[in-house]
């Protein structure tokens, strides 16, 4: 119950007030015993703290010297770059407390910074004293080395990466281009050209050239060597100037292909084969014998001491029939993936109307093919074995086949897209020539991304903002049945394209906080 309630007296409590000993007028107590006024004009408590200054900003890639040599990049009066203020000014505000920062809106183009403070310091006798304090920066154009050494000339590179693969397609390059851009390991390029069976890869310094051979044995099993020629020589400083040649060769064997190991190899592996099948390529090879379910994982240093070739790449592959399928072993997970052994009756599918061959073979995709499914695989009936002292079957399926299902939706777009590097392309005859041929090829890599989900696990997919889905793909997607293998929505990434408006709004937001 409250005493007011109760009829008793309740004294109202005042704040004291009492008289400035300078101007007298009257205030709240403070230990000062001095109004806020009175107190400002005679102590001043950003006595000391700089209020011009100067920074150095390169045009071209929008970063900020930080000395003595660090380049930091960042966009106007954002909030990474308000940091980078903050922190120059340190030193210099130690003896005060920081309490707020933010910028105040200059001209774009009047070369001019200005960053509005709020600081707190003891003025007398324990009294907290808060002030504003403006510091006007002068931004000075300057381009760092990296953009300097660009504009004098783009060719002037110190280090080369010439990546090469002597196979006849593209395959891996498409997968370690999407590598590269997910890791960002090209971004120290100077210039990316494309080359007679591989990429060159141009680079500033040696030493980004050396992370970057780092970076691709650490994806694909390679082997490489290293060169320098010497460009200039200044005898009286005792300074050379090289140019570095970094030499990587990627191992042939990709996925997919069909080979016969040479019997040191396969003694090495514990008697696996000698026919086997690359299931997949990251630092190692990965290897299965489709016919008991062995594997074994060869290394770069094991390949390059006693190298082989395939006997049959992914473009030999030959489209069988599958007539009747007899599961012989239940579905066993073999490196990740599932496989289960199986009798199948196959034919090729050119046969038809024309022969009556039909094959028997033994296969690990029994937990995949059904009857009247289709399945590449190659064709070794009646294949010469030549130097090989073993029986080769009549044929080794791969993989289930998706062809017919593909020709009927070719030309469509698909809801998701890849980035691909900034690269020089030959306009030469001959390159237009080979351009048909890499377009095939890039869209054999998109299909095998959507069928295989190992595949697309260590890449970036996009949403593609111009798909349209039509009303036949939505009639498909909500059908039964066995459809084409598709992406997953939510695998897919958003592609971040900030509008003017947004960067706008998202800068103000920064410089508020």
């Amino acid at each position: 119950m409250e005493l007011g309630a109760s009829g008793m007296f309740v004294p109202v409590q005042t704040v004291g007030m009492v008289l400035c000993c300078i101007c007298g007028v009257a205030m709240a107590p403070n230990p000062a015993n001095m109004c806020v006024r009175c107190l400002r004009s005679r102590v001043n408590i950003t006595e000391g703290l700089p209020r011009h200054g100067a920074v150095v900003h390169c045009p071209e890639c929008r970063s900020y010297l930080h000395p003595p040599r660090t380049w930091i990049r960042a966009d106007l009066e954002s909030k990474e770059l308000l940091a980078f203020y903050l922190r120059r000014l340190k030193p210099l505000t130690r003896h005060v407390r920081l309490v707020h920062a933010e910028f105040v809106w200059t001209e774009p183009h009047s070369k001019r910074l200005r960053l509005k403070l709020r600081i707190q310091h003891e003025a007398l006798h324990g009294a907290i004293l808060e002030q504003s304090h403006l510091v006007e920066l002068t931004v000075h154009d300057q381009l760092c080395p990296a953009c300097s050494r660009a504009q004098a000339n783009p060719d002037q590179w110190s280090a080369v990466v010439q990546l090469r693969q002597h196979v006849a397609h593209r395959r891996t390059f498409f997968f370690l281009e999407q590598l590269i851009l997910r890791h960002g390991a090209a971004a120290c390029a100077l210039r990316i050209s494309e080359a007679d069976r591989g990429l060159d890869f141009f680079f500033g310094s040696r030493s980004h050239a050396v992370k970057f051979v780092e970076f691709i044995s650490g994806v694909v099993p390679v082997r490489s060597c290293s060169d320098k020629q010497l460009v200039s020589h200044d005898s009286k400083s005792n300074i050379y100037n090289y140019k570095h040649t970094f030499s990587v060769e990627i191992c042939p064997i990709c996925r997919e292909d069909f080979i016969c190991l040479p019997p040191k190899v396969a003694q090495a592996l514990g008697n696996l084969g000698p026919l086997v099948i690359c299931t997949k390529i990251s630092n190692s090879v990965a290897l299965l014998d489709p016919f008991t379910l062995r594997s074994a994982f060869l290394d770069a240093s094991q390949y390059w001491r006693a190298p082989f070739k395939a006997l049959l790449s992914s473009r030999q592959l030959v489209e069988y029939i599958v007539l009747d399928i007899e599961v012989e072993s239940s579905e066993v997970t073999v490196g990740g993936s599932r496989y289960s052994l199986a009798y199948a009756q196959v034919a090729r599918l050119s046969d038809f109307g024309k022969n009556d061959n039909i094959f028997t073979v033994r296969t690990h995709l029994g937990h995949l093919l059904n009857p009247v499914d289709y399945a590449l695989g190659y064709d070794l009936y009646g294949a010469n074995s030549g130097d090989l002292e073993i029986d080769l079957p009549d044929a080794v399926l791969i993989k289930k086949s998706y062809e017919e299902k593909h020709r009927n939706r070719s030309g469509k777009a698909r809801p998701w897209k890849l980035k691909s590097l900034n690269m020089d392309v030959d306009n030469t005859f001959k390159g237009r020539a080979d351009e048909e041929k890499r377009n095939t090829e890039y869209e054999e890599f998109l299909r095998d991304l959507e069928e295989n989900p190992e595949l697309r696990f260590n890449i970036s997919l996009y949403r593609n903002k111009d798909y349209q889905p039509s009303e036949t793909s939505e009639m498909a997607s909500t059908a039964g049945g066995d459809d084409v293998p598709s992406v997953p929505l939510d695998e897919l990434l958003a592609d971040l394209e900030l509008s003017d408006g947004e960067e706008e709004n998202d800068d103000a937001g920064s410089m508020m906080e």
